[in-house]
């Protein structure tokens, strides 16, 4: 998985509907970010979980190398405007 430093990474899964509301979420801000599907890429639990720390998704991996996990949207709204992307 490759990534640049600017660019948030969320690793999720289709069946989290917390995940799904987090996707909706970037979509509709217009952020750009790179998925992760945990059912296509299993292995990539592991790295989510070395992250994170828990097993719990979705994971959002953040610019400055901060991360939330089953972040609620307003969590994200909040680290959104301090990396000054919205």
């Amino acid at each position: 998985m490759t990534s640049s430093p600017s660019t948030i990474t969320m690793f999720g899964a289709d069946w989290c509907r917390d995940c799904v509301r987090t996707k909706r979420q970037l979509d509709s801000l217009g952020i750009q970010y790179t998925y992760v599907d945990l059912v296509a890429d299993p292995a990539a639990a592991d790295v989510a979980r070395e992250i994170s720390g828990r097993t719990n998704i979705p994971v959002v991996v953040y610019p400055d190398s901060s991360h939330h996990v089953e972040p609620s949207n307003d969590d994200v709204e909040a680290k959104l405007r301090e990396l000054e992307l919205i």
